[in-house]
């Protein structure tokens, strides 16, 4: 994996929290909005707004580097449009991101695939 590769799955795992979280937030600002005089809804709206859209563009470019099958491609897109998705997400990135560094420090060392 090349290093634009690896940074383009960084972005992407380092937004996918993030993104989850005002997501979350989101949904109770909706909920105090209708049950109490507290409306945070624009102000979280436009957060969650911004950071889906990082999301969307770094998955896109995660896509285009990676070359993902359309079945991964299309459950990490999945991922940003569920609840807490962005967590799952953000994990199997993570373990992907360690599987390749594992990968590339024995390609580096001559250790070859038995």
């Amino acid at each position: 994996m090349d290093l634009k590769t690896a940074s383009a799955l960084r972005r992407l795992r380092l937004v996918s929290a993030p993104e989850a979280v005002s997501f979350l937030v989101l949904l109770l600002c909706s909920v105090l909005k209708r049950t109490t005089d507290f409306d945070a809804v624009p102000v979280m709206g436009m957060i969650h707004g911004l950071l889906f859209i990082l999301y969307v563009l770094f998955w896109l470019d995660a896509w285009n580097r990676v070359r993902w099958p359309l079945k991964t491609a299309a459950w990490f897109f999945l991922m940003s449009v569920i609840p807490t998705g962005g967590f799952f997400a953000e994990r199997r990135l993570r373990r992907s991101q360690d599987d390749a560094v594992i990968a590339a420090r024995a390609r580096r060392e001559g250790v070859v695939n038995a």
